[in-house]
């Protein structure tokens, strides 16, 4: 990765030949997934895509970041097969947390795989032709930009780049990070200390492990490299930003108070409030995926053990979906927030499901490159007397060990800086060196490609599972009085519902319909089908035109209704779901 120079991107036209018909191709537009994007060539990428495919791709700013950076969102479908609106929506946002930015590389690879891929094969075809993508790459840019071109360590900056007082002193941002010795990254600092509590290892000295009760030390670890900026005393203690995006949504917030970073109210912040109202604003997003990282996990709610269990439907809805994800994710887990990780209070994910109605996933992106600690870890001790916490730190030991084989022998020397004395103003003689910022979290540019590839296949996988409902079978029957009975059957082919069993609960959206068109057409009666054989029926309120589907149609199932229709002629039958699309069928009376 170097320096982490950006790429230009290259425009390779490309004669159309007939592709398809709709002749939407002008251009064809080539993206490289071998390094991490800035805020300035993301957007020229985006426009690129827009410009090559003006027939399937339209980019718009929905807002502005806290400092003038436009929050970019590219809309994606055939409008040909239909208005966005009437499709199922699938949203897909990454890079909240500044410092996890190959979501954004996630999220562009699949508009650009979608769009380059529309007419030459079957799913990409299928999706955009049945299907809209609202897709934001980066929520952060302020912070993006920040990490990639400024000296950052693997976890920071973070936050948003609002200015935050965290050491309340009453001055924000005072005291970050500096990187002392010039290799563009925020690495640690240590002394030689007789008194430290810190060691060298004795299989390699760059490696810091603590000391046994009773040995004596030979360091004192000092933490990122810095000075004391405002004089206090202290160090690195008021960095850039400092508050959690994802912990600003308005489902289940918590004040700080409760949860630190949370802020002063849900939507606070200029980058969250956006997202906020352009998911509300497209009301038939059924699916959304938000990217994070680190650790290899396909993530669900709950987020919090307040929020109680997910409706058994919807629970088995996440689980076939993640499952397979797993599969296409080789050492990813499906993993529930609160249960197996750890409690967030008002993230995204919990607000777009439990708020807005759309199965939402979170990936956290990659495994640790390094791999697992074998081979230096030893065989787990045995025996009651060996605590958890020793097993701990030898296997915490282990992976610092396989961390430096990787560095040395994978990117051989790239991602490291070796210790170097230099002479800190407040402690004197000191040593930096260690991790650089894109060492750790992030994959390195040989690997990204195939994280982004990966991600977007499960993306897709999970978009293309979005409820697809069809007219599947209709019987007419001629009554007296100028009356006809007309059976409907609904089918399901996929494993999501029109609506899910939260939003049914909490009434968070209106339900689908089923509605009359035609001259004169009325609905008198209704009533869903509950045994065709016996002819019993379940009775539906009607609404002169039409009805109101109160469970919406199930997943890898049926609904059958019963209407008796006045009318003559030809009628339009419509299926109408907030978030499972717009159906019409015709259909004679005669």
């Amino acid at each position: 990765m170097g320096k982490n120079k950006l790429t230009l991107i290259t425009i390779g036209f490309a004669s159309c030949l007939g592709l398809f018909s709709l002749g939407l191709r002008a251009a064809e537009v080539n993206l490289s997934f071998d390094h991490f994007y800035d805020h300035a060539e993301m957007t020229r990428a985006l426009q690129a895509l827009e410009k090559a495919y003006p027939g399937l791709a339209k980019v718009e700013s929905i807002g502005k970041s806290f400092q003038g950076r436009d929050l970019w969102a590219i809309i994606i479908t055939n409008p040909k097969t239909g208005p966005a609106d009437r499709k199922p929506g699938y949203y897909i946002d990454g890079n909240i947390h500044g410092n996890e930015i190959q979501g954004g590389e996630v999220a562009l690879y699949a508009a650009w795989y979608l769009l380059k891929n529309y007419g030459k094969t079957q799913l990409a075809t299928r999706l955009l032709d049945e299907h809209v993508f609202y897709i934001i790459p980066t929520m952060n840019p302020d912070s993006r930009d920040y990490y990639i071109h400024k000296p950052a360590d693997p976890n920071s900056p973070r936050s948003g780049l609002v200015p935050y007082d965290n050491d309340r002193d009453g001055t924000a941002d005072e005291d970050g990070p500096e990187d002392l010795d010039g290799d563009g990254s925020i690495t640690q600092m240590r002394k030689k200390d007789p008194n430290g509590m810190f060691k060298a290892h004795p299989k390699d000295p760059r490696v810091m492990v603590r000391v046994s009760p009773g040995e004596k030390g030979e360091y004192t670890l000092l933490g990122d490299e810095g000075i004391d900026n405002d004089g206090d005393g202290m160090i690195n203690e008021d960095p850039p930003g400092g508050y959690d995006m994802n912990r600003n949504f308005g489902y289940n917030w918590q004040p700080n108070y409760v949860q630190a970073g949370a802020g002063d109210y849900p939507f606070c912040w200029p980058e969250t409030k956006a997202v906020r109202d352009f998911f509300m604003a497209h009301p038939n997003i059924a699916g959304a995926q938000t990217f994070h990282n680190y650790g290899g996990m396909i993530l669900s709610g709950p987020g919090a053990v307040n929020m109680g269990q997910f409706p058994a439907g919807d629970k088995q809805v996440y689980e076939y979906v993640a499952k397979r994800g797993e599969k296409i994710l080789p050492g990813y887990k499906y993993t529930i927030i609160y249960k197996d990780m750890y409690t967030v209070y008002g993230g995204s994910l919990d607000f777009f499901y439990a708020a807005l109605g759309a199965f939402t996933f979170s990936n956290e992106l990659d495994v640790d490159p390094s791999g697992p600690p074998l081979p230096y870890m030893e065989e787990r001790p045995s025996g009651r007397e060996v605590q958890d916490e020793t097993y701990r730190e030898l296997a915490a030991e282990a992976r610092m060990l396989n961390e430096m084989f990787y560095h040395d022998n994978v990117l051989m020397g790239e991602q490291y800086s070796d210790w170097k004395p230099y002479k800190h103003p407040l402690y004197g003689d000191v040593e930096i060196g260690g991790a650089k910022k894109f060492s750790r979290r992030v994959p390195p540019s040989f690997r990204l490609a195939e994280t982004c590839h990966r991600n977007a296949a499960f993306v897709l996988y999970h978009a293309d599972q979005l409820s697809r409902v069809e007219f599947d079978q209709i019987k007419v029957t001629k009554l007296n009085g100028g009356l006809c009975q007309v059976d409907v059957t609904l089918a399901n082919s996929r494993v999501s519902p029109t609506i899910t069993s939260m939003a049914l609960q909490k009434q968070l959206h209106r339900v689908d319909r089923i509605q009359v068109k035609g001259p004169g057409a009325k609905i008198l009666a209704a009533g869903y089908l509950m045994d065709r054989f016996r002819n019993l029926t379940r009775k539906i309120k009607t609404q002169d035109d039409f009805i109101w589907l109160d469970n919406g149609v199930p997943g890898y199932g049926k609904l059958e209704v019963r209407l008796i229709v006045k009318g003559e002629g030809k009628i339009n039958l419509v299926f109408d779901s907030l978030k499972g699309g717009y159906k019409v069928k015709l259909v004679s009376l005669e």
